[in-house]
């Protein structure tokens, strides 16, 4: 038999039953749209944060305490670590210790209430630093001024704060020269940043940047620095610095086996690498569970078929004796089995494909975000390949059975 007239025959013993071939493909379409929906997603939120990280600038060295990550369980325990002390902050900023280092930056950050008399701002990321910071973030003041490195060497009890907490809680009104309470104390506010939105995975218009001393003692009540970022002369100089930070930091805490090093160093580039492979195995990971629901469709499938080789018994025997094989009886029902999920798997990539560029519009619409919708071509293939290979391996069985009909019991079959 011709494979075009074999097409023609499964199609048509598909489409005598068209809602029950509906029902039968709903758990393939279920299974690749879901697929396609974690793959595109993943790449787009890949995507983002890889962009949010290199709107850092490519000269930047950032120095974290505790120990380097193992793996997506211990990503965040260096938030609890304090071995960078402000000793190695100073340290650091001498010229003869770093040479090619040309800004030193430390970092400490938590979330707080900010509140002006009745009014008050929930959750708002409390970020300290030096004035450095401006030109880490590319950050500029529409109203006051920023602190200087007077005011972050003497814990002054100022802060800057960003458009959408100014606009809560001032309104219309001048916030600048008001005290505003964060944790049960005063800070007077001196400036508000210009209004800048979502940049390197921190809301600039969500928080509140103040000297770094006085997050430290006064907000969180901590002695150590959560990061430093250090702004290298150029790109060729990066690995000068990272090789002087790591003398310096290993003198100052006495270690002399590498492997007991209570800090650890990335460039933007391990960054990067560190992001994709993070994102990559949440990804596989989800995707891997949304796969799930193609063996219950294939199981489905399998049923359906058995079904349908029982309702055309008499057809069965009626081919055989016009002269049909066991091999043409076997391939009919294989290749019913095969268009059925292929057809699943493209309506899915369809289905998957539209859901996620209409999720990824909402989340920059109403989440403020900057996500960028990405088609995943290797997703759709892998949904094709998959979803004709289930339809291939579910489907032999019953298509075995009804190619070993004997056509005299076939054409009795009532």
């Amino acid at each position: 038999m011709k494979i075009k007239d074999n097409f023609k025959m499964s199609f048509s013993g598909l489409t005598t039953h068209k809602s029950r071939s509906a029902l039968t493909i709903l758990g393939i379409v279920i299974g690749i749209m879901a697929i396609i929906v974690v793959m595109a997603l993943g790449q787009s939120a890949q995507d983002l944060i890889v962009g949010q990280v290199q709107g850092l600038g490519p000269n930047n060295v950032f120095v974290l305490p505790g120990k380097q990550p193992k793996g997506i369980s211990s990503a965040g325990g260096s938030l609890l670590n304090d071995s960078i002390k402000n000793k190695d902050y100073e340290d650091l900023k001498k010229k003869e210790n770093v040479p090619d280092a040309a800004s030193v930056v430390p970092i400490v950050f938590t979330s707080a209430d900010i509140s002006y008399e009745s009014e008050s701002y929930s959750g708002s990321m409390i970020l300290g630093s030096t004035p450095d910071i401006t030109k880490l973030y590319n950050l500029e003041v529409g109203a006051g001024y920023f602190f200087s490195d007077d005011d972050a060497n003497n814990r002054a009890d100022v802060v800057v704060l960003g458009k959408k907490i100014v606009d809560k809680l001032f309104g219309a009104a001048s916030p600048v020269g008001q005290n505003v309470k964060i944790k049960n104390r005063n800070y007077r506010v001196i400036g508000v940043l210009k209004q800048k939105g979502q940049s390197s995975m921190i809301n600039f218009d969500e928080v509140g940047i103040m000297p770094f001393s006085t997050v430290q003692q006064d907000v969180m009540g901590i002695k150590h620095i959560q990061r430093l970022v250090i702004e290298a002369r150029s790109t060729d100089t990066i690995t000068n610095v990272v090789k002087d930070t790591t003398t310096l930091l290993r003198d100052n805490h006495k270690i002399d086996n590498p492997d007991n090093d209570d800090f650890y160093i990335q460039t933007q580039a391990d960054l990067v690498n560190t992001i994709g492979v993070i994102t990559n195995v949440l990804t596989m990971f989800l995707g891997a569970v949304a796969a799930i629901s193609l063996i219950v469709g294939g199981i489905g499938i399998m049923n359906i078929m058995f079904v349908s080789v029982t309702e055309r018994t008499r057809e069965i025997g009626l081919r055989k004796a016009l002269g049909a094989t066991n091999k043409n009886i076997l391939i009919q029902f294989l290749t019913e089995a095969v268009l059925l999920t292929s057809t699943g798997g493209i309506i899915g990539i369809i289905l998957g494909a539209t859901f996620t560029y209409l999720t990824v519009i909402a989340l920059n619409v109403f989440a403020g975000m900057s996500f960028v919708f990405s088609f995943p071509i290797l997703g759709a293939f892998l949904g094709i390949a998959v979803s004709s290979s289930v339809g291939f391996f579910f489907g032999i069985f019953p298509a075995r059975q009804a190619s070993r009909k004997s056509p005299i019991e076939a054409l009795r079959y009532e």
